[in-house]
């Protein structure tokens, strides 16, 4: 029986959405920058080495935007592409939301910047900020707006220049992260499910283990905070390595409950391209196979909100998904965040 007539799918929100108006990925798109930053390359810049980092993270290379290259440029190019795999055209677009922790700047917010350059200029435009659980908030969000029938067409957008943060004489953490940006188009898609369910969390409590102090009304831009490196990110990484896992496998659990599946039937599972080590620890927590996941970080980094759009991109283009596959994405991020959503391709 496929997933489409399958009557495991009895969870309310799924009920909600076969009665009402479903909400479908019609189109992703991503981009990540030229410049690649090898851990060759960082062995130069920091004490560290080729083998320390890929024993840690599984991370051999990411992608540094050029100094002109913005995340809103980020973001446009890959709405572009998704807009382009979708089949729509600019003018289409009711609303653009792009999850982002390095906005261009702290307003006008960068999803009017994206608006501005694909030309959607009928569409809405806002921000949100769930750092690398951003993706999947937005999805969530985007999908509200299509099943109350508000607008038919969303554009969502995960888009990071993580260089732009990062502390290059901090070897636990420049190692980490990369630049890139994801895109999905979102509409309804006749006889299909689409986005079955998507489950958010957040612990406010842990906000210090990764965060970035400087720059926001609490601690602005000052001769003394700059001297103090107070504008870079920081990160407890033990700590934050162990609610990751825990959030991750939590969210993913509670997000087939809901749809009264079991981990074997999703056919691709793509996980927040943080560690390696964190994605082996929720795998095997989740009963799933190796071939299940989908691992793109070794040549991307942590890219942030942009991670599970460029990933999921990546993994259609590569043929690992196809029309009708259930799709597991689950995500973890500063705040702390967390999510996951179950997608019926």
């Amino acid at each position: 029986m496929s997933p489409t007539t399958h009557p495991s799918f009895r969870n309310p929100r799924a009920r909600h959405n076969f009665l009402g108006r479903t909400c479908s990925i019609t189109g992703v798109g991503s981009y990540i920058p030229e410049r690649v930053l090898t851990n060759a390359d960082l062995e130069k810049m920091v004490s560290t080495t080729d083998e320390w980092i890929t024993s840690r993270t599984g991370i051999k290379e990411r992608r540094i935007a050029a100094a002109n290259e913005f995340t809103s440029d980020l973001g446009a190019k890959a709405a572009q592409k998704a807009m382009a795999n979708a089949g729509i055209t600019a003018d289409q677009i009711d609303l653009v939301i792009v999850a982002t922790i390095t906005p261009d700047m702290p307003f006008p917010s960068t999803a009017c910047l994206v608006q501005r350059k694909i030309g959607a200029t009928r569409a809405a435009a806002f921000d949100l900020e769930a750092a690398c659980s951003g993706f999947i908030y937005a999805l969530e969000i985007g999908q509200q707006f299509i099943m109350s029938r508000t607008y038919d067409t969303v554009l969502v957008i995960g888009a990071e220049k993580l260089s732009s943060i990062v502390d290059w004489e901090d070897r636990n953490t420049c190692v980490l992260f990369g630049d890139g940006a994801g895109a999905a188009i979102l509409q309804n898609r006749p006889n299909s499910h689409g986005l079955l369910t998507a489950v958010m969390g957040a612990d406010g409590n842990k906000s210090e283990l990764l965060f970035m102090p400087g720059g926001g009304s609490k601690c602005p831009a000052t001769h003394d905070s700059v001297n103090a490196r107070l504008h870079y990110l920081r990160m407890e990484g033990k700590e934050t390595f162990k609610n990751a896992v825990q959030a991750m496998c939590t969210a993913a659990q509670e997000a087939l409950r809901r749809c009264e599946i079991d981990i074997t039937r999703i056919k691709c599972i793509i996980p927040h391209q943080a560690n390696r080590r964190i994605i082996d620890a929720v795998a095997d927590r989740l009963g799933a196979t190796p071939e299940q996941c989908f691992i793109n970080l070794h040549h991307t980094g942590n890219t942030s909100a942009a991670s599970v759009a460029i990933a999921l991109d990546q993994a259609i283009e590569s043929g690992r998904i196809q029309r009708g596959d259930l799709v597991l994405l689950v995500v973890f991020g500063a705040g702390l965040t967390w999510g996951a959503a179950v997608i019926e391709w």
